[in-house]
């Protein structure tokens, strides 16, 4: 129980969240490869996909998509002012297919690349997409260079 009197969620541990890390920057450098803007961290002045490692014990890896400032700022701004749900406004309208198409796309070239992904929880992440593993890291995989009958595999 904290000093506040309420339970705070468990966060991972130290394996765990180094586990994460590697994880979140091997998804980084594949969209980087796919030639997407991506970065680390909570930087919401950058486009592109954001990859974020989440503390909490249940948590993750999480990729959200950030697009140009003033297309966000633009469906928020309506949105406070109130809109009617049945009659979106057009920059709403084409925040949310932005936010949509490249969730897709990311989530897309993440698999692409070997990576498990699925769609987040989109009452708690939004359109985010959650990186749930990947295959070995192939620079971490020795290579097979020649096969010899008398010894066996041979790794370089």
């Amino acid at each position: 129980m904290s000093q506040h009197g309420f339970d705070l969620p468990p966060t991972a541990t130290r394996d765990v969240m180094d586990r994460r890390k590697e994880l979140a920057d091997r998804a980084c450098d594949a969209l980087t490869q796919a030639g997407l803007p991506a970065f680390q961290g909570n930087s919401q002045d950058a486009p592109g996909a954001n990859v974020l490692v989440e503390s909490l014990a249940d948590g993750g890896v999480l990729v959200e998509w950030s697009p140009q400032e003033d297309l966000a700022t633009a469906a928020a701004n309506l949105l406070e002012n109130g809109v009617d749900p049945t009659n979106l406004p057009h920059a709403i309208r084409h925040y949310e297919t932005v936010q949509n198409c490249m969730r897709d796309a990311v989530l897309q070239i993440l698999a692409s690349a070997g990576f498990d992904v699925e769609k987040a929880d989109a009452h708690t992440y939004g359109s985010a997409v959650r990186v749930r593993g990947a295959a070995p890291d192939p620079r971490r995989v020795p290579s097979m260079l020649s096969l010899s009958a008398s010894t066996g595999p041979q790794y370089g």
